[in-house]
């Protein structure tokens, strides 16, 4: 699974309309919103008691992916998934997000509560049937957002790779090409607490 898999599977449109924006402003957001949301999981589940937590909403979040509508999705449990994520950062990465450019009329406040159990719900459903045999293993979380950061090591190569990454990168002005390494944690680390 890769970026675009997940752009396929969220109602762009709809929330195009909720928001009051074209489609492709939409689209672009939305790429945006999921990176970052990704982005912070993949942080969430360095750690055992983050991977832990990430796993446990995962299992509420099963079959949940399959929303056509926003209003099928509740906002009020994203609002909560979105700040488990960003944790104290929440209010800089939404404020960084709605000074975008490209992404000029969206209210990020407002997508990523929508965004967020769309995600959720499309990692639970990747991970199902690995989960039990990652669970004790460690890393079994971890490895399946970073294969979504990292393009997907699922083999559509050159298209998928490295999208969120760039996308994360242009957000924070950088976003050069060479992509993978220790650059995901450097990029996460910059947007979510400035340099170091």
């Amino acid at each position: 699974m890769a970026l675009d898999d997940i752009l396929s599977q969220v109602p762009i449109d709809d929330i195009a309309k909720k928001l009051g924006v074209s489609h492709e402003v939409a689209k672009e957001a939305v790429a945006q919103g999921g990176a970052v949301l990704l982005g912070g999981l993949a942080k969430n589940a360095s750690t055992d008691e983050g991977s832990s937590a990430i796993e446990n909403a995962l299992k509420r979040h099963e079959g949940s992916a399959n929303v056509t509508s926003v209003d099928e999705v509740d906002e009020e449990d994203g609002g909560k998934i979105v700040s488990h994520i960003l944790g104290s950062e929440k209010q800089d990465v939404t404020e960084k997000l709605t000074k975008s450019d490209k992404t000029a009329g969206i209210d990020f406040g407002k997508l990523l509560p929508i965004l967020a159990p769309i995600i959720m719900g499309l990692i639970a459903n990747a991970t199902k049937g690995k989960s039990s045999d990652a669970g004790s293993g460690g890393g079994g979380i971890g490895d399946i957002i970073g294969g979504l950061l990292g393009g997907g090591s699922g083999g559509s190569g050159s298209s998928a790779g490295g999208g969120i990454g760039d996308i994360l990168g242009g957000l924070l002005g950088g976003g050069s090409g060479s992509g993978s390494g220790g650059g995901l944690g450097d990029i996460i680390g910059g947007l979510l607490g400035g340099k170091k």
